[in-house]
């Protein structure tokens, strides 16, 4: 069945090669055209019916920022048909079956966020705001929103193959501690009971399993099955020994084998274990793991490996128009503020143990060319909303563009290449950097560029230059930076920076606006409450922004979200050694130390 375009039918549909490029297949959805979400759009581009159809918790932001957006512009360039339900409703079937039945698969995400903490404050009390959502209105996708849109799939296409994807998926695909309930809950695999679980960032795996599915004859009886072994994902089977047979997973010798369920249940200790065990997988990027839950066991593929320069270029080259979808009518906040930022790369060469980045993204950095990058500025310069200025160039931590390591990570046992010192083998080109964004604010049209992503103040290469130049050229009254607190036990739980490294950034910072002539301001952001931090901790922290008569108007009370190395010491009140620590896990308890910092007028919990 060929694929039609808007011009006619275009050329037969040909298996595609597992590799990103730009080439004709991307022509057909010009600027203004994005991802059709009826079945009008699907009539304007000639399509029928759709291949692959991808459900999503986050409006639809045409945006290469928003997963949906990346991936379904990914696989429509490969030569797919994509449409989008976004935040279907969830009592009937109707927005789901919409577009018809896709011919491949269904792909279901949760959004740009686990669907629990969008709905949730660090105190369990319903938020009521949604800056995914058009009018910033809380409610427009449910609670474990993966679970709930496998559901509605099922009922609306029996026996099509659901694909989780996304954040929720990703952190999730373990046994994990869940916050909202503090219960231990399962894989989401086996909670939605969806085929296939793609953890990561997806492009490698979609596309693999889309492939395989294109190859079966129709009618063929389980098609999923067709998906086990992808790199990057995750399925769950009752018996090892079919696949070990077919040499789909490697013999029992071979496995990394991960505490089961029911033993993370009877030991919060052991979910440390598992966590430590997943992050190193995620790292080193080999090897498969199993866990058993029940008469089930979860099998993770090794990581998808990351993608090369060329093909992230080529993805951030695919005609996404920066907008949300044309039927919303109201403002979608997150579409506003990123919507001319630049994504220059991904991944996170650190290690903290509460951020998810790493198990999603990993810690090996993959980044675009310079080329790629300017290319990108020049064309927001003709976008019709264009107003003069960048918003951001970075990603995870915009001072790593163009970091690399020279260790091999199969081999490597640092948790962290940052803590407790920059690993030796791990490099980055700070004046590279600095080249790049004054070619980037070079580019005619554009007035201003910032970096407001965050940096990494420890990679300073140790001169203060590259800070000094940032601080000058490309700060914008305010730059934020992630002290986190002042504690260095605390912080040592963190895996970040000793604070008196936090203490030279600030007299660098400030030397360096005063010679620029301006008035800048850091913006710290700080965590309460966190697993190993005291009252007496909190203090602390609390009288040394006093002396500098700093007050706080925010303040992130520490929230276990799934599957990260924190949410685990604040579970078994245990450091990643085993170590007992002290944890504020009551909200009475956490709420103490939250309002240590914030002033009276600033509460609102």
């Amino acid at each position: 069945m060929g694929r039609m375009g808007p011009m006619g039918p275009m050329k037969s549909r040909t298996t595609p090669k597992p590799r990103i490029t730009v080439g004709a297949a991307a022509d057909g959805l010009l600027l203004d055209s994005p991802l059709p979400m009826s079945r009008a759009e699907m009539d304007a581009l000639g399509w029928d019916s759709l291949d692959v159809l991808l459900v999503t918790g986050d409006a639809y932001v045409d945006h290469s920022s928003f997963g949906t957006a990346l991936i379904g512009r990914f696989l429509v360039n490969a030569g797919y048909r994509v449409g989008i339900i976004a935040q279907p409703r969830w009592e009937t079937t109707d927005d789901i079956a919409r577009l018809g039945r896709p011919r491949l698969f269904a792909g279901i995400g949760a959004g740009a966020l686990d669907s629990m903490l969008a709905h949730y404050t660090a105190f369990r009390k319903l938020r009521h705001d949604d800056a995914y959502t058009p009018g910033d209105r809380h409610g427009a996708r449910p609670n474990r929103a993966c679970i709930v849109y496998t559901g509605l799939v099922r009922h609306a296409f029996p026996g099509l193959p659901v694909v989780l994807g996304g954040v929720e998926a990703s952190l999730r695909r373990a046994s994990h501690y869940d916050f909202w309930t503090d219960k231990i809950r399962r894989s989401i695999l086996l909670d939605s009971k969806a085929d296939l679980l793609v953890y990561g960032m997806g492009e490698r795996a979609v596309l693999e399993a889309a492939q395989r599915l294109s190859t079966l004859s129709e009618g063929t009886p389980k098609p999923a099955q067709a998906l086990r072994g992808i790199p990057g994902t995750a399925f769950a089977v009752s018996s090892l020994a079919p696949l070990q047979e077919q040499g789909i997973v490697p013999p029992d010798e071979a496995l990394i084998v991960l505490p089961g369920h029911e033993a993370i249940v009877q030991d919060p200790k052991a979910l440390m274990t598992a966590t430590l065990t997943l992050e190193r997988q995620v790292h080193q990027g080999t090897g498969w793991a199993v866990q058993a839950s029940g008469t089930q066991q979860v099998l993770f593929a090794p990581p998808a490996a990351g993608l090369g320069t060329a093909e992230l270029d080529a993805l951030h080259a695919l005609p996404f128009t920066r907008r949300p979808h044309p039927s919303y009518k109201e403002r979608i906040p997150a579409a506003d503020m990123i919507q001319f930022s630049i994504t220059a790369h991904r991944g996170c060469a650190g290690g903290c143990t509460f951020c998810s980045i790493t198990l999603h993204q990993g810690r090996q950095i993959q980044s675009r060319s310079a080329e790629s990058l300017v290319a990108e500025a020049r064309l927001l310069t003709r976008h019709p909303d264009w107003k003069g200025s960048i918003s951001d160039v970075g990603g995870p931590t915009a001072n790593m563009w163009g970091a690399r390591c020279a260790a091999d990570p199969a081999v490597c046992k640092r948790a962290d290449c940052l803590i407790p010192r920059v690993c030796p083998h791990f490099k980055t080109d700070n004046a590279r950097l600095i080249k790049l964004l004054r070619g980037m604010q070079a580019v005619e049209g554009v007035k201003h560029l910032r970096v407001a992503s965050g940096i990494r103040y420890d990679l300073d290469g140790g001169d203060g230059k590259f800070l000094r130049e940032l601080v000058h050229e490309f700060v914008g009254g305010q730059l934020k930076v992630a002290p986190e607190h002042l504690s260095d036990k605390v912080l040592r739980l963190m895996r970040k920076p000793s604070f008196a490294r936090f203490e030279a950034f600030l007299e660098l910072f400030a030397d360096a606006s005063h010679q620029a002539g301006r008035t800048q301001y850091v913006i710290p952001y700080l965590i309460s409450a966190f697993p190993g931090c005291t009252d007496g901790d909190m203090r602390d922290l609390a009288r040394w922004l006093q002396q500098r008569g700093w007050r706080p108007k925010q303040v992130q009370c520490f929230i276990p979200t799934p599957g990260t190395i924190a949410t685990a010491m604040f579970h078994a009140s245990i450091d990643p050694e085993g170590n007992p620590i002290p944890v504020a896990k009551t909200d009475r308890d956490r709420l103490k130390q939250h309002h240590i910092l914030l002033p009276v007028e600033s509460r609102g919990e």
